[in-house]
């Protein structure tokens, strides 16, 4: 399964193209034939996500078997997968993100491609810096975290 790991300056044209790099190409080309599902984040920093579409019939699965009488739940599949896109890297290893997709992100020249392991994400390069600079006091520690040792 696929390993993600670090983060990409990365421009999209004035069409909403952008060039996947050339390591994370061939990746996704031996993992997935190049087809992936781009998606918005459910959370509140608004990026996109990127899934080879092995991982993203998980993804898609397990969304699908939550009980939808939930608010919460209908929210997070109305967003995830009522953004899904199926896409293809073009010979150039490029993707054309749709404008609702952009829109969403607020998605301009400048963007930042994040691995995170099994996905990556897809973010403004202007909010990507922000978030990074936000204050980290918002949320409490997890007990889980607190046993990393990194």
């Amino acid at each position: 399964m696929s390993n993600f790991l670090g983060s990409h300056a990365i421009n999209m044209d004035a069409k909403g193209r952008l060039a996947i790099p050339a390591k994370l190409r061939e990746e996704l080309a031996q993992l997935c034939g190049s087809r992936i599902v781009l998606t918005a984040s459910a959370d509140e920093e608004r990026c996109l996500l990127i899934y080879p579409e092995p991982q993203w019939k998980l993804v898609e699965e397990q969304l699908n078997g939550l009980p939808t009488m939930k608010k919460a739940v209908r929210r997070l599949q109305r967003i995830v997968l009522g953004y899904a896109t199926p896409l293809e890297l073009d010979g150039a290893g490029r993707i054309l993100v749709p404008p609702t997709l952009r829109n969403f992100a607020n998605l301009e020249k400048k963007l930042m491609l994040v691995g995170q392991g099994k996905k990556l994400e897809l973010w403004s390069e202007e909010r990507w810096f922000a978030w990074l600079d936000e204050s980290e006091d918002d949320d409490e520690m997890p007990p889980e975290m607190e046993a990393l040792s990194l």
